[in-house]
């Protein structure tokens, strides 16, 4: 793969062909907030916080940095009025959903974000697709999956697989930047994990 030169944060970058501008930004260790980024996992582009500013041929646009592809003589910008701004809504809207998310809680205080701004929906699940893409794309099980669209999508394990798989996995557990995915678990074990099959009586 060729090399291709840009600029971001003032600084000259070199990236390989086919690497996403957030790649490349943390190859030069500029850090790029993300939720929904894993290194093993296919780019997602969910949450939005990566979001950064690019410039081209004259030409600015806001792009989400997980999944844009580098470019020749492009011009990043990581942080700025309107990228600052963006991130910060973008928080105070997870915080609706997931308040007390350490996670989320570290990041509100480097933008400012106010965690009261809307009204609570505390579902605890910000989406970011990390359990499913992890369980499908690493794992190949699928014992954890979107369920519903729109407002009520929501994460729920596959019982008929979880019941197999998850109790000796959890590797999705430590990816989760809330609370929500043990808690799923253990409430999807409680009412619908079929009990242990009893053991057959010994013969005399």
């Amino acid at each position: 793969m060729s090399d291709i030169q840009l600029e971001i944060d003032g600084k000259p970058v070199q990236a390989k062909e086919g690497m996403t501008l957030l790649e490349a930004a943390q190859g030069a260790g500029i850090a790029i907030p993300t939720l929904c980024h894993h290194e093993k996992l296919e780019p997602f582009g969910g949450c939005r916080l990566c979001i950064v500013e690019v410039e081209e041929r004259g030409w600015t646009k806001l792009v989400v940095s997980c999944v844009f592809p580098v470019k020749e003589n492009i011009v990043v910008r990581t942080r700025s009025e309107k990228i600052d701004r963006i991130r910060k809504t973008i928080l105070e809207l997870l915080m609706a959903h997931a308040p007390d998310s350490p996670v989320l809680i570290d990041l509100a205080k480097e933008y400012g974000a106010d965690r009261n701004r809307f009204e609570k929906e505390a579902s605890f699940c910000i989406h970011c697709g990390l359990c499913v893409r992890y369980c499908a794309e690493v794992k190949k099980k699928h014992a954890v999956g979107f369920v519903d669209r729109g407002i009520r999508k929501e994460i729920s394990f596959i019982p008929e697989i979880a019941a197999k798989e998850c109790d000796s996995c959890k590797e999705c557990f430590p990816l989760c930047p809330t609370s929500y995915l043990q808690a799923a678990f253990v409430l999807t074990g409680s009412l619908s994990f079929p009990p242990p099959a009893p053991k057959p009586p010994s013969e005399e």
